[in-house]
C-alpha cells in the first residue's frame, strides 16, 4: 500500500470516528400525551369528514349565503340611474368635470405641411 492510500484511510477513519462522536440521540417526536381513546378519536373523524369543509375556498366553499339588505330595490335603482348620468362617477380633484379645450397656437396648414412632408421622408424643420 503506498503512503497517500494509507494517508487517505486513516482521514476517513478519524471523520468517522468524529462523526460518531458528535451524533445526537433521537427521542422521537413528540410524546403522545392524548386522553382520548382510539374509538374515540375514529367517531371524530367520521363526524369530520361529513361535515362542511371550514377551510375551503372559491368553488369549494359551497353554496353563497343569502345577504339580506336594509335597502330597498328602489332606492338602490335610483341611485345606479344617477350615477350613470352623472359626468365622471369615478372622477376627483382636477379630473372632475368637462375636460377644457385647448386652443392650438399652430396654424392647421403648417401641420399638414409637415405631414405631408414626413409621409414622403422629407427632413422635418426643427
Amino acid at each position: 500500500m503506498t503512503a497517500s492510500k494509507l494517508l487517505s484511510a486513516v482521514a476517513v477513519a478519524l471523520m468517522a470516528v468524529a462523526g460518531v462522536a458528535h451524533a445526537e440521540t433521537y427521542n422521537g417526536v413528540h410524546p403522545l400525551t392524548s386522553a382520548a381513546s382510539r374509538a374515540d378519536v375514529a367517531a371524530e373523524a367520521v363526524v369530520a369528514a361529513h361535515s362542511a369543509n371550514p377551510y375551503a375556498t372559491g368553488a369549494n366553499s359551497g353554496p353563497a349565503r343569502v345577504f339580506v339588505s336594509s335597502v330597498s330595490r328602489s332606492d338602490i335603482r335610483t341611485e345606479a340611474v344617477a350615477a350613470a348620468r352623472s359626468d365622471n362617477p369615478y372622477a376627483d380633484g382636477a379630473s372632475s368635470g368637462v375636460a377644457p379645450l385647448v386652443a392650438s397656437t399652430v396654424d392647421r396648414a403648417t401641420v399638414r405641411a409637415a405631414a405631408r412632408a414626413a409621409a414622403r421622408g422629407d427632413a422635418l424643420p426643427l
